[in-house]
């Protein structure tokens, strides 16, 4: 009994099912999504589809993830205990379940729409490359950035059967955030990085980090305000635009002295501005509802 709990336990660690971070900051981009593709009426079915299909593909994500890693994960000291590094699961079977993960999330993709389908297979091209990127480049943040807001694009499509202009105009403000939020992330390890030649924008930016990060925060703001613009929405959106402000100069001030722990933080705290924004964008809706499609 304690040998089947110990290996459901190492599984439960390689996909992280038990720290929903990350499928949070991939959640919320794509509710956005659904909620504008919909004009605040999305249908059950996608909503039950892309949080299925979140939980699914971060949870993929994440071992095709360590897999890439595997021989580097053991010099890092926060990811030194990881299954793969250990040896506690082997390479077959952390891509069997990779495999798995994959179908069941295609198969969730069938009862959308032909355009959807064809998206998501760029979708799982983006989550396959972004953990090799961080060899060759020192940006691999913005190809997650690119694999995790692959929901938005695919997520107007399901909903409406169109990829409109607009669409990139929040696929943008995701992408920006998202090298934000991993740049805080990949500040925790970015001593660790240094010494065995991983790359990062933490690494790329080093000394400037704050600075970059905080205009790239303004960046995502004001791609936030011509979604906003674009969507017509209004006021209450506007008032969560000041607490997503509000959130990221508190993430300015927890890295100010780059502690390992005070940036994870900031990580973290990423959760609560993709909250701020839905509600800004569902509130809007339900304060407006002759936008609401009858």
């Amino acid at each position: 009994m304690n040998t089947t709990w110990s290996i459901l336990g190492h599984y439960v660690q390689l996909t992280r099912i038990n720290r929903p971070i990350g499928i949070y900051l991939v959640l919320w981009p794509t509710l956005w999504s659904l909620w504008l593709a919909a004009k605040g009426a999305p249908d059950i079915k996608n909503l039950v589809i892309f949080i299925l299909g979140c939980i699914f593909m971060r949870s993929a994500g994440c071992i095709i993830n360590d897999f890439a890693d595997r021989n580097f994960d053991g010099h890092v000291e926060r990811t030194r205990n990881r299954p793969l590094a250990t040896g506690a699961i082997s390479n077959l079977e952390a891509l069997s379940l990779f495999g798995f993960l994959c179908f069941l999330s295609f198969l969730l993709v069938l009862f959308t729409n032909g355009l959807t389908i064809k998206l998501a297979f760029a979708g799982l091209a983006l989550a396959l490359s972004y953990p090799f990127m961080k060899r060759y480049t020192h940006l691999p943040q913005v190809v997650l950035g690119a694999a995790f807001g692959w929901a938005i694009p695919m997520a107007f499509a399901a909903q409406s059967g169109s990829v409109p202009l607009e669409t990139w105009l929040v696929f943008t403000a995701a992408l920006i955030w998202t090298v934000v939020y991993d740049t805080f992330y990949a500040m925790v390890d970015r001593d660790d990085d240094i010494k065995i030649g991983i790359k990062s924008t933490a690494v790329l930016f080093g000394e400037n980090d704050r600075i970059i990060t905080g205009t790239l925060q303004v960046l995502a703001l004001l791609a936030l305000i011509l979604v906003g613009k674009r969507f017509g929405l209004g006021w209450f959106y506007y008032l969560s635009l000041v607490g997503a402000a509000g959130l990221f100069a508190y993430q300015q001030y927890l890295i100010r002295n780059r502690n390992r722990d005070a940036c994870f933080a900031a990580f973290l705290n990423n959760n609560w501005v993709g909250m701020v924004v839905f509600i800004g964008i569902v509130g809007h809706y339900a304060l407006t509802p002759a936008a609401v499609n009858p």
